[in-house]
């Protein structure tokens, strides 16, 4: 595989079916395209499938049918090296899973370091240049557990950069935060867009799904009911479901 594929899309999800043991039909034929340097948001009440479908993109979760394009590779031919494809898909969780014996700085070193094999100086360079782009020069000797919620979650936003993705998850990455560390958190994000990252972001802070997003994706019981514009989803929703459920969270 390689990274050289500059076509427009970067994401292409076709028919996503999910099946679990029990019998869940968690993803019921979810098809959408994330364009390179789209930011696209995906929203929706809790259990609706929105995580699941995050998951599948970097096969953290495996589909049951369908077929997942990233960066122009097909993530399920028997060819493809998924943990080659997984270095270019950079991930943020609800939780930060920083490693706690290790500071700031070494965290987002480390998969540079062992994963990519780069020199450590260059690697510790740039380690320094990301923890200041999301704000925590003067924090980046600090262990995890002397770290708000909000700075640990900006410093696993820097490791997730730390391996140049060309395409970042977040799974409601402020859902564990405290209320006030939320906007520090959405800032970072904000000035990933601006710079024209591509992101795909579950999220239930509506208000920034509106401003930040290209595009909203609304998701019930594991099927893509609506794939508009934040004016669209948020200023004159036509579904009734999406009426609904914007009438419960504005």
């Amino acid at each position: 595989m390689t990274r050289e594929y500059t076509g427009e899309n970067m994401v292409v999800a076709t028919g996503i079916e999910k099946f679990y043991p029990n019998g869940c039909h968690a993803l019921k034929a979810v098809s959408a395209t994330v364009k390179r340097g789209e930011v696209v948001a995906i929203i929706g009440p809790s259990g609706s499938g929105k995580s699941t479908f995050l998951r599948t993109l970097n096969q953290l979760e495996v589909i049951s049918e369908g077929q997942i394009i990233v960066d122009g590779i097909d993530m399920y031919d028997q060819s493809t090296d998924i943990n080659q494809l997984r270095q270019n898909v950079g991930m943020v969780f609800q939780s930060f899973n920083l490693f706690p014996h290790k500071t700031a700085l070494q965290n987002v070193m480390l998969a540079p370091l062992k994963v990519s094999k780069r020199p450590a100086k260059e690697v510790e360079a740039m380690a320094k240049e990301l923890i200041d782009r999301v704000g925590l020069s003067d924090r980046m000797n600090n262990y995890p557990s002397h770290l708000s919620g909000g700075q640990q979650q900006r410093v696993a936003i820097a490791r997730a950069l730390a391996m140049q993705p060309d395409l970042m998850l977040f799974d409601e990455p402020t859902s564990a935060l405290d209320p006030e560390m939320v906007g520090e958190v959405l800032d970072v994000i904000k000035g990933l867009a601006a710079e024209g990252m591509t992101m795909i972001i579950v999220t239930h802070e509506m208000g920034f799904a509106k401003e930040v997003a290209d595009r909203v994706l609304f998701m019930e019981d594991g099927a893509l009911l609506v794939d508009d514009s934040p004016a669209a989803v948020f200023d004159s929703p036509e579904h009734p479901r999406l009426q609904q459920f914007l009438a419960k969270v504005l």
